[in-house]
């Protein structure tokens, strides 16, 4: 029996399933059958591998061929799979030999060269894990492929040159010429250089609430008029945060090579940050699409910032759907053709103006809003939307004061060392519970092992009793005082580290 095995990889969100792909020749009259629910995209690999094998010299058999992909039960999509499928046509023909247990990832172009696929990362990462080291992969995806250190990878350019490594007829496979099969260059992605702390004049409690929200992971929303430096202060987050730990880059790196936003030549490091303009749909954000379901912003956002300028113009559904997200750091997105999840522990940072003109700052007495349009304005954002955002400032406009004294601002550099320290102690604190931010412990333990004394919170508590904040509000105010203690080198917060973190919590909502 004519029949050849190879292996690729299908997608679910993050989770890559290791599909076996069998092809069969037989004895009727010429055809290729594609059997194991394959979307369109996949359907037209027929007519593309047909033409890559012959202008490759190894033309596929003028037979029936059918092609299994295994498990059938499970949707697959997308060009990756047009490798692995002709060398197990090839295979079953017995014009290769040796396949084994490789993992072939690839799409074939018309005259034979292997094009990259996105999504690499994540599938080789999934191939390993099921124990085929073996990969094989367009040149321009070698060095993401390489970044999952127990995968043996090996790059082509063409699918004769894979023909032939893997036991093809010398005379009879057709190498291009070098020039000819050289695919475009693709130039390594520069990273944006970070912006500056120093660059922001005057705003001191909002520099403070920044090195908060950087030490501890904590979520943040700024109300000020426009011009006051929200957008800037948002922009300089990164600039303070500390660089991804190995685990954290290569999550993040595989999120970013299954978007396609970005050609993946090393881990991501730095902490990344997304500002979608607040027209983007509910696909773009949360994630969606056709089929199974793509990464949003949110989920390209995770380890970094989610930044939402403007806030209450977003839909409403878009900022309730961060609800999710915000308390277990991820997204799972439900369609009828599949369920996807994504890991999303971002750090949300809202802006918006005190009103919909912007002008209600200081007096105030250019502004021409109603009472009645400015709660309509602030309803956009739920109660239980911001009661899940630890920071909550006024940013008001700088004067001529901030402006003479902003030679002496502090550089990202210095804030971000004592970030740096900061999160060292978070992390010696909780390591026996598996946390590594205040923003992720639990109530139980801050009411337990951690639980501070009564003259240390009798502040909020007496803030819960007036209903000032709710119980979610109280858990937050603690793990932000526990930030604040930490950058002051303290072992346990002062009751007036609770004062500060309650002033955070309890703001006017006009600038």
């Amino acid at each position: 029996m004519a029949l050849g095995r190879t292996y690729a990889v299908s997608l679910v969100g993050m989770n890559g399933h290791v599909i076996e792909v069998e092809a069969d020749i037989g004895q009727t009259l010429p055809a290729f059958v594609l059997l194991g629910l394959p979307d369109a995209s996949l359907n037209e690999a027929k007519d593309r591998i047909r033409a890559a094998a012959r202008n490759a010299g190894v033309p596929l058999s003028r037979r029936k061929i059918t092609v299994n992909l295994i498990p059938a039960s499970l949707p697959k999509r997308g060009s990756a799979f047009d490798l692995a499928i002709v060398m197990a046509a090839l295979s079953a023909a017995g014009d290769v030999r040796g396949c084994g247990s490789t993992v072939f990832l690839a799409e074939l172009g018309l005259d034979g060269r292997l094009r990259p696929v996105r999504g690499v990362l994540p599938a080789v990462m999934a191939a390993a894990g099921a124990g085929h080291h073996g990969i094989v992969v367009a040149e321009e995806n070698a060095a993401e492929a390489a970044l999952v250190p127990t995968a043996e990878v090996r790059s082509f350019r063409t699918l004769a040159a894979v023909a032939l490594a893997f036991g093809a007829d010398a005379a009879q496979v057709r190498l291009p010429d070098s020039a000819d099969s050289a695919a475009p260059g693709v130039p390594p992605a520069r990273p944006e250089p970070l912006k500056d702390l120093s660059d922001i004049a005057g705003q001191q409690e909002a520099r403070f609430a920044l090195e908060i929200a950087a030490a501890g992971s904590h979520h943040l929303l700024m109300v000020g008029p426009p011009g006051a430096g929200k957008t800037m202060l948002a922009e300089r987050l990164p600039g303070i945060l500390p660089d991804l730990e190995d685990e954290q880059a290569m999550e993040v790196t595989a999120i970013h090579s299954l978007s396609g936003d970005r050609h993946c030549t090393e881990l991501v490091r730095k902490p990344p940050f997304e500002s979608p303009h607040h027209t983007a749909t509910p696909a773009a954000i949360i994630g969606g699409g056709s089929g199974i379901p793509r990464p949003g912003a949110a989920s390209r956002a995770h380890r970094g910032i989610l930044f939402l300028d403007e806030a209450p113009e977003y839909e409403r559904r878009v900022l309730e759907a961060l609800r999710e997200p915000l308390e277990s750091g991820r997204l799972v997105l439900h369609r009828a053709s599949g369920t996807a999840s994504y890991p999303a522990r971002f750090q949300l940072v809202l802006a918006l103006n005190p009103c919909p003109c912007g002008l209600a700052s200081g007096k105030g007495v250019e502004c021409m809003c109603t009472a009645q349009q400015r709660r309509r304005y602030f309803n956009r954002l739920s109660g239980p939307l911001l009661d899940r955002v630890d920071l909550q400032l006024a940013v008001h406009r700088v004067s001529l004061a901030d402006y003479a004294g902003a030679r002496d601002a502090e550089t990202s550099a210095v804030v971000a060392a004592r970030v740096a320290d900061a999160r060292k102690a978070q992390r010696e604190r909780l390591r026996r519970w598996n946390y590594a931010t205040n923003a992720e412990v639990q109530g139980r333990i801050l009411r337990g092992e951690l639980a501070l004394p009564r003259a240390v919170t009798s502040s909020l508590d007496r803030a819960l009793d007036r209903g000032l904040v709710s119980a979610r509000g109280w858990d937050r105010v603690l793990r932000v005082a526990w930030t604040i203690s930490d950058l002051a080198g303290r072992l346990r917060p002062d009751p007036d580290d609770v004062v500060t973190a309650l002033g955070f919590r309890i703001q006017e909502r006009a600038a």
